[in-house]
């Protein structure tokens, strides 16, 4: 893997590993004070909502630079000349796939952006929740890109 690409999959990683010790942290957290002293933490929901955001899509753009896909091997045995193929055709549809998704979160977000949205308990602005979800689709749909033409000795 070269430098870039590496250092790329640890600052996502990081970024979502970290998103994820927060989630649990917060949630154990809100249980157990409700459980112990009935006072939940004020915006739990809407906290762990935002957390999640951040730990799935940034962690998208790592998952393709590091080829951490679920993947069903039935054709390798099938058909193994032309599971390099079908890998990088699969690649090239997820760059159009997460494209398209970018394409209809950008709107999303600007309409959020426009009416001024925040959430209920909080008042945390909504858009807020946009930026690791255009940020991780964008950064997955240039690590699909990349993927799908790099050499074939760099797999």
């Amino acid at each position: 893997m070269t430098a870039w690409r590496s250092l790329a999959v640890k600052l996502c990683g990081t970024l979502a590993g970290v998103s994820l010790v927060a989630m649990m942290l917060l949630t154990v957290t809100d249980v157990i004070l409700r459980a112990a002293i009935n006072r939940p933490i004020r915006g739990t929901f809407e906290l762990v909502e935002l957390l999640l955001a951040c730990t799935f899509f940034l962690a998208l753009p790592a998952a393709f630079l590091r080829g951490d896909h679920i993947v069903v091997d039935v054709i390798d045995t099938l058909a193994p000349r032309r599971v390099a193929l079908l890998k990088r055709v699969a690649e090239a549809i997820a760059v159009v796939v997460i494209a398209a998704m970018a394409w209809q979160g950008w709107l999303a977000a600007r309409d959020t952006l426009v009416f001024n949205d925040v959430t209920s308990d909080l008042e945390i602005p909504r858009i807020l929740y946009w930026i690791p979800v255009l940020a991780g689709m964008i950064g997955g749909g240039i690590a699909a890109a990349i993927m799908a033409v790099r050499p074939a000795n760099q797999r």
